[in-house]
């Protein structure tokens, strides 16, 4: 463990050097950054590898296009009426662009609406919302995400046994209704990756799902619905789960129970994961490009700005890590966060 985090630290100095020398360049000319742009960030909750690596590359385009950038998250990405709330003041504010990474895929569709009606650009990240006044849409595809996912965990089973997967917030139901707030909860990332995950399992007549678990946005509450799914199925042989806050949960429940015999495919590159990936916990996960996300989130609200045409869609891609991968040229960028 320790050679391994020795060279983890010595490929991270690296990184970081070239990221120092190609971060921070001037930006296009066809960028004015003689004014100072104010542009909202926010995103699905104020903690986690992943937020703050998409925070961090939202920073370092706000220095480089002479951006005021203003971060918002609730404590609790199931605290859908708190983003809305903060959608609102953002508004109030007058921000000149909104950068959001909706926690519910309907229930900020509204508060999107008004934020156009009050000429105020919406740029979506990570995550849809359900409007169509969203100028561009920049984050992964969920659904290759999940299809990615369940394709390594059934070769990793070699193509039977009974699956079981943790996703976050319940969007394979109807969306459900807070009836106190009114609010309809649902991400929209969360029900494509697990339909993904699914439509693929589909395929493959020994291959059982025999649960699916919803988390909030705690790690001990992920351990434990993967704690009682695995007392509840003892013939489980796999386990999927879908965004970095179930992973961690899913991987503490199979280390304290010590089963080495379950294969668990994760998402997103922690540097946690990257230890479980090595401790043999976890055999592979599918990660995303937050830093990316970040970055052309700001840089694109920019564009808008200045009147520029962006696209509709801008796909970041995920790729499938594991510990053959994990140190390719071509991979590190997307591991390490310091890299755009």
């Amino acid at each position: 463990m320790k050679t391994f985090r020795f060279w983890l630290t010595l490929l991270m100095c690296v990184v970081l050097w070239t990221t120092v020398s190609s971060c921070f360049n001037s930006a296009p000319n066809y960028i004015n950054t003689n004014k100072t742009r104010n542009i909202h960030l926010i995103v699905k909750m104020n903690r986690g590898d992943y937020w703050n690596t998409v925070k961090l590359g939202a920073e370092a385009a706000a220095q480089e296009f002479n951006v005021k950038l203003t971060f918002k998250a609730p404590d609790s990405e199931s605290d859908i009426t708190e983003q809305v709330k903060m959608v609102q003041d953002s508004i109030n504010e007058k921000a000149d662009v909104i950068i959001l990474a909706a926690s519910s895929y309907m229930g900020l569709a509204q508060v999107v609406d008004q934020a156009a009606y009050s000429k105020i650009p919406v740029i979506s990240v990570d995550a849809e919302v359900g409007s169509a006044r969203v100028r561009t849409y920049i984050g992964s595809n969920g659904y290759e995400a999940g299809q990615k996912s369940a394709e390594r965990l059934i070769k990793l089973l070699k193509g039977y046994g009974e699956v079981g997967i943790i996703n976050f917030t319940n969007s394979t139901q109807s969306e459900k209704q807070d009836s106190s707030s009114g609010i309809e909860y649902g991400a929209r990332d969360a029900e494509e990756r697990e339909k993904g995950f699914l439509n693929y399992t589909a395929r493959y007549p020994n291959i059982q799902v025999v649960e699916i678990s919803y988390t909030t946005s705690s790690i001990k509450d992920a351990e434990e619905l993967t704690q009682l799914m695995l007392l509840k199925h003892p013939n489980l042989r796999g386990i999927a789960s879908l965004n970095e806050t179930a992973s961690q949960g899913a991987a503490m429940a199979i280390q304290s129970r010590g089963l080495q015999n379950i294969k668990m495919v994760a998402f997103d590159s922690s540097p946690s994961m990257m230890e479980l990936l090595q401790d043999g916990t976890v055999q592979a996960t599918v990660i995303q490009n937050p830093f990316s996300n970040g970055y052309l989130a700001v840089k694109h609200a920019v564009e808008v700005i200045e009147g520029i045409d962006v696209p509709e869609r801008v796909d970041t891609g995920t790729k499938l890590i594991d510990l053959d991968n994990m140190l390719w040229p071509e991979n590190q960028k997307l591991l390490f966060p310091f890299v755009r």
